[in-house]
């Protein structure tokens, strides 16, 4: 299976014309782009090769949610992709295991290639790796409960092993993601997943500070089927060059 690389712009850029431009030079095979809301419909107009994504969706597919979007409605914008509890959506909006739960379950049922967010906090992380492993594994059984029974396009779920230390915005400058520490996290994330749903074989990206000094490292592991690429998406040169080293022969 061909590494994916997704670009999560966040609340960026400000300007239309960045998004063109940034859009255009991003449009590479296995690239899912997820730009804000607003620039989904410009971006599905232009891409050739890459594949769209969004950032987030609501858990109903309409109703007096005010500022949601559905996931029939991002399926209906050719949106394939969609992030689902990244750690800024939890610690900045308070959203619970329960809430991205039932978001998985409508997202998969729309279709929807659902991304899915797990990573544990620094304190977690400071206690040890049994502690990591038992906080993602926790993580997984509530976010996933929702589609257990139904096995609700399992096919289309992916999860982004995210450490909330390592990433830039909430970096610890105590601690030290190492290709072994990801590696083991990403085989106990799919051991994991074996065990909720027989015999799934599951793709695991990486969601930490992903850049073009670190992704060779990270990327060749077999285990590994992808980044999830945050501030260095914004900077096509910077992503660019992530794209030709994930894709370039070892």
């Amino acid at each position: 299976m061909d590494k994916i690389l997704v670009a999560n712009w966040k609340m960026n850029p400000v300007k239309e014309g960045e998004v063109i431009k940034l859009a255009k030079a991003s449009d590479q095979k296995n690239v899912v782009i997820c730009p804000p809301f607003i620039y989904l419909k410009s971006i599905s107009k232009l891409l050739r090769k890459a594949k769209l994504g969004a950032q987030d969706a609501g858990w109903s597919e309409s109703g007096p949610f005010t500022g949601g979007v559905s996931a029939p409605m991002l399926k209906n914008f050719k949106v394939e992709y969609v992030i689902l509890g990244h750690s800024e959506r939890r610690l900045k909006f308070n959203e619970t295991d329960e809430m991205i739960a039932e978001k998985v379950k409508s997202a998969l049922t729309a279709g929807l290639k659902v991304i899915l967010c797990v990573g544990e906090p620094a304190a977690i992380r400071k206690q040890g790796t049994a502690a990591a492993k038992k906080y993602i594994a926790a993580q997984l059984k509530k976010d996933l409960s929702k589609i257990g029974n139904l096995k609700l396009g399992i096919g289309n779920l992916l999860i982004a092993y995210e450490p909330i230390w390592a990433i830039s915005t909430s970096r610890d400058q105590s601690l030290k993601e190492t290709p072994e520490i990801i590696l083991e996290m990403i085989n106990f994330i799919k051991n994991n997943l074996k065990s909720l749903f027989i015999n799934h074989k599951s793709s695991v990206l990486y969601g930490g500070s992903v850049t073009s000094k670190n992704i060779k490292r990270i990327i060749n592991h077999e285990e590994i089927s992808g980044a999830l690429v945050g501030g260095a998406s914004l900077n096509s040169k910077e992503f660019s060059k992530i794209i030709k080293l994930t894709y370039a022969r070892k």
